[in-house]
């Protein structure tokens, strides 16, 4: 991989990069069609990380299909899969990790506390190897691209992070590898939570922009669905992502939601 790279560097072609855990769904290839338009050669890894799991997660059942996903990926004018070994990219001496001090400390990683610690390790090594000019990330992952962006910009990274907007289905959900644990009746209850963003800039519209108001009112959206757990609710900065009292001008409202046993993120940059 590394070789190749620095091949298409020596000829002047840049090198767009599209970093996923597989099982190649429409949001994945809305990366790769972005990656497509602004690179000569386009980079797409495949790897769950299983450093970014906690112990009781689903890293070994997350779904998994390789052969589709280099399918879809020729289809779609992938010039290069990387599918690493998991002991090439992590040996038995390995001990560096990659942790921020503050952006992790808020919405996901305060239940999963090692799970950015886990992503940042593994794209920054990704970032080394596949050596990108630019790189595609989807912003249904916000709290992901906040961190990527920071540790870009703290270790001097020379690369281009690109926020591509969230894909949904036709009803609204948030397209995910993890919608496949939904049965028809869970899916249902998933539309809550796009269901409770829409609300939400709704009230704004109509001028109540106080943020435990307008969380309030999602909470009531999301737990009147059958078999949702609540893991948080936020409107914050969407660069600090620090908490914000009032919506007076843009913020992110970000929600995580369990329904059934599958963990949902959504989010969306509500506006006064």
């Amino acid at each position: 991989m590394q070789q190749y790279s620095d091949r298409m560097r020596r000829l002047d072609k840049t090198i767009a990069f599209v970093p996923t855990m597989g099982y190649l769904h429409e949001g994945h290839l809305s990366l790769i069609r972005k990656g497509r338009e602004i690179g000569d050669s386009l980079v797409v890894s495949i790897f769950v990380n299983p450093i970014q799991f906690a112990p009781g997660e689903d890293f070994e059942d997350y779904p998994r299909d390789l052969g589709r996903d280099l399918e879809l990926a020729r289809k779609n004018g992938v010039d290069v899969v990387f599918t690493p070994d998991y002991k090439e990219l992590y040996s038995k001496e390995f001990q560096t990790h990659v942790n921020l001090k503050a952006l992790p400390n808020r919405l996901c990683g305060i239940s999963r506390p090692t799970f950015f610690s886990g992503v940042a390790t593994v794209v920054a090594k990704l970032f080394n190897i596949v050596k990108p000019h630019f790189a595609v990330f989807g912003r249904k992952d916000y709290q992901q691209i906040v961190v990527i962006r920071q540790m870009v910009c703290d270790l001097n990274f020379d690369i281009e992070i690109i926020g591509a907007e969230t894909v949904r289905e036709p009803d609204g959900l948030a397209m995910s590898s993890r919608n496949v644990y939904l049965t028809p009746e869970l899916r249902n209850s998933a539309l809550c939570l796009y269901k409770s963003l829409q609300h939400a800039q709704n009230l704004i519209s109509s001028r109540i922009i106080d943020s435990k108001k307008i969380i309030d009112s999602a909470l009531k959206m999301i737990t009147s669905c059958k078999d949702t757990e609540i893991d948080y609710i936020a409107i914050c900065d969407p660069q600090t992502l620090v908490d914000v009292k009032k919506v007076d001008r843009k913020a992110l409202m970000a929600l995580a939601v369990k329904v059934g046993k599958t963990r949902l993120i959504d989010n969306m940059i509500l506006i006064p």
